[in-house]
């Protein structure tokens, strides 16, 4: 089993930056994809960023490129999301997950993920 849990998450104002940390445990290697997604009310999932095992392949939605970074520690088990320039709509619940071993894409949909964390909350008031 794989365990990932999402902290960083809370209320800025628009054009502040904040950084989320997603910590995996359990049976998860550092070749494993990792992902960022998020979710607003109403609206489905959707992609926001992944990163490669080894960090040197990046996809970001078209949304967040230049706005977000993504990076990995893997002697930590932890994927960061650094967001600047934030704006209100990316107010949403953002999903770290994590692709099964053995998956190299750099998935864009849910459905390429196989483990998933219980969200934070990124509130962003105007």
């Amino acid at each position: 089993q794989v365990q990932l849990v999402e902290s960083g998450g809370r209320l800025v104002q628009a054009g502040g930056s904040l950084r989320l940390s997603c910590a995996a445990s359990g049976r998860i290697y550092s070749s494993s994809v990792m992902g960022w997604f998020r979710q607003a009310p109403g609206k489905e999932r959707e992609f926001v960023v992944a990163i490669s095992g080894s960090g040197d392949g990046i996809s970001y939605s078209d949304s967040v490129n230049g706005r977000f970074t993504i990076s990995r520690d893997n002697a930590k088990n932890t994927v960061y999301l650094q967001m600047n320039s934030l704006k209100p709509e990316d107010t949403a619940v953002y999903y770290c997950a994590a692709r099964s071993i053995g998956s190299r894409g750099l998935a864009t949909t849910t459905r390429g993920y196989s483990y998933w964390g219980q969200g934070t909350q990124v509130t962003v008031s105007s």
